[in-house]
């Protein structure tokens, strides 16, 4: 069965941005400007916040107009923030008094894009997180400006972070957890990331979930892989965002995704005849 495809989602580091490199591809841009040629929304689903994400995109700020930025918990469609969701300043201070009984673990709020250490030590966040550890400001308490992204970090293997993302999702059920990659957690609001993010999308724009394309790599992509059926997750995706993906692609470094993007620009639908 085609599908018709109005909104194309992709995850951006391992994705369609190999580990190591600054930006996408000229190709990669190309891509995204096919697919807003044949109608077709297109952005980027990432954990940055939107404000990071032209930089990555080769200063493309059209490529990145439709977002979901800082894992969903903001959405973006035509340049204009259209949904945000916050997290709690006092459910944020409860968090970081439980991470202090909790050796090596540590909590980083983000004012716009400053990474502020609330809880644990520098050099923990260093090792986790170097590019955040190297300008993060240390602060004795949560921020007091809107947060809708903060991170829990610790210096585990993916199994220990799964683990750790569950007694805390117990011990502050306000919050969810999602795994990225090994010493990291996104915080979240409770039962949202960029799965339900995608409903707003396609709210606004009149369109059903069957005619989305999400791509990823990430424990923090499962959410969407698993929400819509036309989902790729590339070669080297974590195993549970392997799992949650309908359909797989090769590497990100041979462009796997830009290509599939290139032919679903194009009408065609080749993941069908795999």
């Amino acid at each position: 069965m085609a599908h018709d495809i109005k909104l194309i989602l992709t995850d951006i580091d391992g994705t369609i941005l190999p580990y190591g490199q600054p930006e996408v591809s000229e190709r990669c841009v190309a891509a995204f400007h096919a697919a807003m040629d044949a109608g077709i929304h297109i952005g980027p689903a990432s954990g940055r916040g939107h404000k990071w994400l032209p930089p990555l995109l080769r200063g493309d700020e059209s490529c990145c107009a439709d977002a979901l930025a800082s894992n969903g918990m903001e959405v973006y469609l035509d340049g204009e923030r259209i949904h945000v969701e916050t997290l709690d300043h006092g459910v944020l201070g409860r968090l970081a008094k439980v991470l202090a009984t909790m050796d090596g673990t540590g909590l980083v709020c983000f004012d716009d894009q400053t990474p502020v250490l609330v809880q644990g030590s520098l050099d923990d966040l260093t090792a986790c997180f170097p590019s955040y550890g190297s300008r993060a400001v240390v602060a004795d308490a949560v921020p007091a400006c809107e947060i809708v992204k903060a991170n829990v970090f610790f210096d585990g293997t993916l199994a220990q972070m799964h683990d750790l993302a569950g007694r805390l999702h117990d011990l502050v059920p306000t919050l969810d957890f999602d795994v990225p990659q090994p010493g990291w957690l996104n915080i979240l609001t409770n039962g949202w990331g960029k799965g339900p993010a995608i409903d707003v999308l396609c709210h606004h724009l009149g369109i059903d979930v069957g005619q989305v394309a999400v791509f990823g790599d990430g424990g923090n992509d499962v959410s969407m892989l698993s929400y819509v059926p036309v989902s790729f997750a590339v070669e080297g995706a974590a195993p549970d965002a392997w799992e949650a993906a309908t359909y797989h692609l090769g590497r990100c470094e041979d462009e796997a995704a830009v290509q599939m993007i290139e032919a679903l620009a194009a009408g065609e639908t080749p993941y069908l005849h795999a």
